[in-house]
């Protein structure tokens, strides 16, 4: 959309809208789960004005946005049937800053009066990370199934193996394609915001990974994902969580032992065995180092708490 259109008198907040998308997906190159994100918080947020202001918005109506407006928005997000818990709420106001922040560089409709809403003040958590033995149960559980095929369990120990050994998010483990494999030495990894990063390859997940191309019973063309579902289609996140899910519950580990917590693990287990903090942040992929940082905390703990186990005094 032309900047002459983004100034024009007549643009509807819908279109607004969608201009902050298309510069989120285009020139910012976000995620499209953080895009879809942001659309489902900017949609709710206008369809909210529109109600409480009694009919569609346009552009020089947002700039006229109240603080009082944007703080009965949060509250109506805080209740109702599906009521968001303090950290969404936090992520939902700063998602309408951005979308206000675009409006003011882009479109000169700048809307002072958001500068006086404050989120809910969230505590710092820490990443929560599985043992390294537990770890290596969740990895070789699949073969335990009796309900799945041998090459599904194949597949969800190439799967696991492939996020706890690379330190990878779910989506990057679900991008790679059939090109990939034999698995190199190293992985280009494109992550968050089209970032690339080079990712070592262990041999125990090359080898995982050959032995579920050895047992998989469909043909796949090079640019195919790699690993496939039960029926053929492409292998998705949903699946990858339902089966951490059953596996935890039979070896008796806590909820927060996800696909997600195998990458919390990857790089704690690093820390711990004394790789540098600047290498880690490289191999996560994080834009910022304070994030890699939460890290040294989490080890810290564990090494206080086999401190308190073992010491004679205790």
């Amino acid at each position: 959309m032309a900047h002459s259109e983004l100034t024009a008198p007549t643009l509807t907040a819908d279109q607004a809208l969608s201009a902050w998308l298309e510069h989120l997906a285009h020139e910012r190159r976000l995620a499209a789960n953080t895009l879809e994100a942001y659309g489902r918080i900017g949609r709710t947020y206008l369809a909210f004005l529109q109600n409480h202001r009694g009919g569609p918005q346009r552009l020089s109506d947002l700039g006229t946005v109240t603080a009082a407006e944007v703080r009965a928005h949060l509250a109506e997000r805080r209740g109702g049937d599906h009521p968001l818990a303090a950290r969404s709420i936090s992520q939902t106001l700063s998602a309408i800053r951005a979308f206000h922040a675009f409006l003011d560089r882009r479109c000169a409709t700048p809307a002072p009066q958001l500068a006086l809403v404050r989120g809910p003040r969230i505590k710092a958590s820490l990443p929560r990370p599985v043992s390294e033995d537990q770890a290596r149960g969740l990895m070789q559980e699949p073969d335990a199934d009796p309900d799945a095929e041998p090459w599904e369990a194949a597949r969800d120990r190439a799967v696991l193996t492939l996020l706890y050994g690379c330190g990878l998010r779910i989506s990057e483990g679900l991008s790679l394609t059939r090109a990939d494999a034999p698995v190199p030495e190293t992985l280009r990894i494109t992550g968050k915001g089209g970032k690339t990063r080079l990712a070592p390859v262990l041999p125990v997940v090359r080898t995982a990974v050959d032995d579920y191309l050895a047992l998989l019973p469909f043909p796949l063309e090079p640019g195919d994902a790699l690993f496939r579902a039960r029926r053929g289609g492409p292998l998705t996140p949903r699946h990858v969580q339902a089966m951490v899910q059953k596996l935890r519950g039979r070896l008796g580990l806590p909820a927060s032992a996800t696909p997600h917590a195998l990458r919390h693990s990857f790089a704690t287990h690093l820390l711990g065995a004394g790789a540098d903090l600047r290498a880690i942040q490289e191999l996560l992929g994080h834009a910022s180092l304070s994030t890699t940082q939460k890290y040294t905390a989490v080890d810290a703990q564990h090494l206080l708490e086999a401190y308190s186990a073992a010491h004679p005094r205790r």
